[in-house]
Formats: C-alpha cells, sequence, structure tokens
C-alpha cells in the first residue's frame, strides 16, 4: 500500500515538474522569437551607419584620377539603405581638382549627404564655395551633380565677384564654378575699393 501511494505521489510529482518546464520554454521561445524579430528591426534601421570614421583627411579618386580632397571630423557610410550614402554631420571641406591636379573649387559645408548611386551631393547650412578664379558663393543650401556635370539651389544666393555682389534666389552653373546664372535677382551691388584714410595731422 505504502508503494502504491509512493509511487502515485512520484508521478504527480513528475506530471507537474513537466508542465512547468513546458510553460516555462514556450516562454524562453517566445521570449527568444521576440528578441530576434527585435533584432532583425534594429538592424534595417537607417540609423545605424555600417562605418564610422572620425577624423578624416583623404583623397578620392575618379576614373583613376584623383579628384576630390576631404577633410571631416566624422564619416559614416550607410550601405544597408534603398539609396546608399554618406553622411557628414559634424561639417565638412572639400577641395575638387581638374586633370592637372590644380584646385578648380573649395566648398565647406555644416551638414553634407553623398548620395553614391546618384552622384549627388546635398550640402546645407552656410554653404561657402570659393571657385578658381576668385569668385564666392555663399547659401544655405547646394545641390551638386556630378552625373549631370552642374551645381545648383532654389534657394537664397549670395555672389561675390571681384567688381560686383549679386543675390538672388536660385542659380544653377556648370561643375567649375566659371559659368553660371543666377534667377530672381534681388540686387547687383559694386565692391568699391577703399584706400584707409589718412588720419594723421600736422600741428606745427
Amino acid at each position: 500500500m505504502l508503494y502504491r501511494q509512493l509511487k502515485k505521489n512520484y508521478i504527480t510529482t513528475l506530471n507537474i515538474t513537466v508542465a512547468v518546464l513546458a510553460t516555462v520554454m514556450f516562454i524562453f521561445l517566445s521570449s527568444c522569437s521576440k528578441k530576434k524579430e527585435l533584432a532583425d528591426a534594429i538592424g534595417k534601421d537607417d540609423s545605424i551607419p555600417d562605418m564610422r570614421t572620425t577624423g578624416v583627411t583623404t583623397l578620392i579618386s575618379d576614373s583613376g584620377l584623383i579628384r576630390y580632397k576631404i577633410i571631416t571630423a566624422e564619416w559614416l557610410v550607410y550601405n544597408q539603405v534603398d539609396t546608399p550614402f554618406w553622411a557628414f554631420e559634424k561639417g565638412i571641406y572639400l577641395e575638387k581638382f581638374d586633370t592637372l591636379f590644380h584646385i578648380d573649387a573649395t566648398i565647406k559645408a555644416d551638414t553634407a549627404y553623398f548620395y553614391e548611386p546618384k552622384k549627388l551631393w546635398v550640402l546645407k547650412s552656410n554653404v561657402h564655395i570659393r571657385s578658381q578664379r576668385g569668385d564666392k558663393f555663399d547659401t544655405q543650401l547646394m545641390y551638386w551633380d556630378q552625373g549631370k556635370e552642374k551645381i545648383y539651389s532654389d534657394k537664397f544666393i549670395r555672389i561675390e565677384q571681384p567688381d560686383k555682389i549679386l543675390t538672388g534666389y536660385g542659380f544653377e552653373s556648370n561643375q567649375q564654378m566659371t559659368e553660371y546664372q543666377i534667377y530672381n535677382n534681388t540686387g547687383i551691388f559694386t565692391v568699391e575699393d577703399t584706400a584707409p584714410a589718412d588720419t594723421a595731422t600736422n600741428n606745427n
């Protein structure tokens, strides 16, 4: 009788243990599945770069020729997105070279993005460009389409030439910044070179 009672108690305890283990396994597997889904979602998040480099000074070639020099505090590369791009969100300084390695133009901006498949630069905030002949271009937004070999903007722009200053809304230029036009002109101002006044006096 005692043996039967012990056996019955053992079987009951075993059934409870199996039930508890089954419940624990179900919760564990469900948790793992959710963690995997979360990991997949994070892996697809555009905010996570594939590469991050700081303190960058580098030369970039195009068709076997060195065409650009980039200086930036931080360079982020996003490849696992629909349109891969580079991000320079801590500012950029860029020099563009011609085929003889002469500087065609220098470009500064607080923020810049380069969309590789489109060969398109988007320059934002305090954009300053200086051409080889010394013209200065200032705006808050500039597009540089390397495929179409043109630079353009639909925002306010200020162009300083040696003898005058042009302002307007909308602008288009070739890549060398030598042939350009400004739309919706808002002003043409003459630059006057004034020599410092001679303030010395003779009180003899």
